[in-house]
């Protein structure tokens, strides 16, 4: 065993190029939306056609769309809609992604049997087929957005936490849990959601970064922010049309769009590997470690698991 010290998640996603990259994106996001709240270069909304298709100045950072607006300006601002939206599709997803999880891995027999049908039926329902749905009832906006891309998202996070809860009912040791005396619902607090929680923080951050381009379809649809509320993904809607003739003006926010997402997805590749035990808990690289509980299913030592849901040997899944 190595004697390398043991080392956290964030100090590994700092030592990772593509964690730290992530990391300083999304830092710079939240500083720009921070910013925002109290500074911009110009008012956002503000239009002079006069001032249309401006290149870049002093005064105007990006230059001006085709309404004379500023596109720094809108830019800025429109990271509060971003990150709006990232969170609360990562909230709504969380939450639904949870419920389903546990009601469909551990519940009673018929409604397990009954959410797996429900969960496959939901995943093949495109979640801009629902957006569109939400959008006729309650009418377009960020609440709809987020609700749709909460629920889609968090309906394929659900299915792939229920798949890593029977993995790790499999195992032996819930069943030394369950001989010491342990309820069903603590035995689901203190073991089997803390050696979910890897897959379920990976499945989140990508989910936040596929929430910002269900966002950018939706906003081609019509049914994203609505044209007073500055956002990069409605400021590349506007403009496409216009990419043979004022390239940049497309550019900035598609950039912008792109980085972000992009960050997102590594991030999730660098917490995957940052939550591995084996490289949480201090294995060395030079040579092969011992095994320990847990290490080769990437359970975290010591916590004891079974099969679903808590059922003895043989019994019915």
């Amino acid at each position: 065993m190595s004697a390398h010290p043991r080392r956290g998640t964030f100090a590994l996603l700092l030592t990772s190029p593509r964690g730290a990259f992530a990391l300083g994106v999304l830092t710079l996001l939240v500083i720009v939306a921070i910013v925002s709240l109290f500074w911009l270069p110009a008012n956002p909304n503000y239009s002079n056609s006069l001032q249309a298709w401006l290149p870049p100045s002093p005064e105007h950072w990006l230059g001006t769309d085709g309404s004379g607006r500023d596109i720094a300006a809108r830019l800025i601002a429109g990271s509060r809609v971003t990150i709006l939206v990232v969170l609360g599709a990562a909230l709504v997803s969380g939450v639904v992604g949870l419920v389903l999880a546990v009601a469909a891995g551990l519940g009673p027999k018929p409604l397990r049997e009954a959410l797996i049908v429900l969960i496959d039926v939901l995943i093949a329902f495109p979640t801009l087929l629902l957006a569109i749905m939400l959008a006729a009832v309650f009418g377009s906006g960020i609440p709809v957005v987020i609700a749709a891309v909460g629920v889609g998202f968090g309906v394929q996070i659900g299915r792939v936490v229920r798949a890593e809860l029977r993995q790790i009912n499999a195992e032996d040791f819930i069943l030394a849990a369950r001989a010491a005396g342990l309820s069903r619902w603590a035995i689901l607090r203190t073991h089997l959601l803390p050696n979910t929680a890897a897959v379920f923080t990976v499945q989140l951050s990508l989910s936040m970064g596929l929430a910002i381009l269900a966002e950018a379809g939706l906003s081609y649809l019509g049914f994203g922010a609505p044209p007073d509320v500055p956002s990069g993904v409605l400021m590349l809607a506007e403009t496409q049309s216009y990419i043979a003739v004022y390239p940049m003006v497309v550019l900035w926010p598609g950039l912008a769009i792109t980085v972000t997402v992009l960050a997102f997805f590594l991030l999730g590749d660098a917490l995957r590997e940052a939550m591995d035990p084996r490289l949480r808990f201090g294995a060395g690289d030079d040579q092969p470690t011992q095994p320990t509980l847990g290490t080769a299913t990437g359970l975290v030592p010591g916590l004891p698991i079974d099969p679903l849901p808590f059922s003895r040997p043989g019994g019915s899944a």
